[in-house]
């Protein structure tokens, strides 16, 4: 595994890749290699993610985890920059219900290339996993226009 980290407005981004593949963003820093070329392409895509130069990003994905965790990251990939879906309609095109889409999308190993954050409750506002919690979620909504929602 490599890793490679990056400041952004959201904080200290550590992005590891394992095997030609991006396998976790968390929030923090740690001890890191001369990045791989997948490493310096992720950094770069989050920097102009982070400038509001890039809505989607591009890059090898690998999610661990049972069928439903990576359903789920696939369905959060699906939701457009700037647009929110709700537990309850993932959970209506997955077939399962909505407490088990929401323990998934708090167990998305990586966070805003995987957009967890543009999935709300059926009221609105509800919990990130993230650093910041609830705070950076608004923030990420904020930043792609999608701050509408949480009125």
């Amino acid at each position: 595994m490599a890793h490679t980290e990056i400041e952004t407005q959201f904080g200290w981004l550590r992005v590891t890749e394992d095997d030609g593949a991006i396998t976790r963003l968390d929030w923090g820093r740690g001890a890191s290699k001369e990045p791989s070329e997948l490493l310096r392409e992720a950094k770069r895509q989050l920097a102009a993610y982070d400038a509001g130069e890039l809505e989607e990003f591009d890059l090898p994905l690998q999610v661990e985890g049972s069928q439903l965790q990576r359903d789920v990251c696939d369905a959060m990939l699906a939701i457009p920059f700037g647009y929110t879906r709700t537990y309850g309609e993932i959970a209506t095109d997955l077939g399962v219900p909505a407490q088990a889409i929401g323990q998934a999308c708090g167990g998305n190993p990586i966070p805003i290339i995987i957009p967890c954050h543009r999935v709300m409750g059926a009221k609105g506002l509800t919990g990130f996993s993230g650093a910041g919690g609830v705070e950076t979620k608004v923030a990420l909504l904020r930043h792609e226009g999608a701050a509408s929602m949480l009125i």
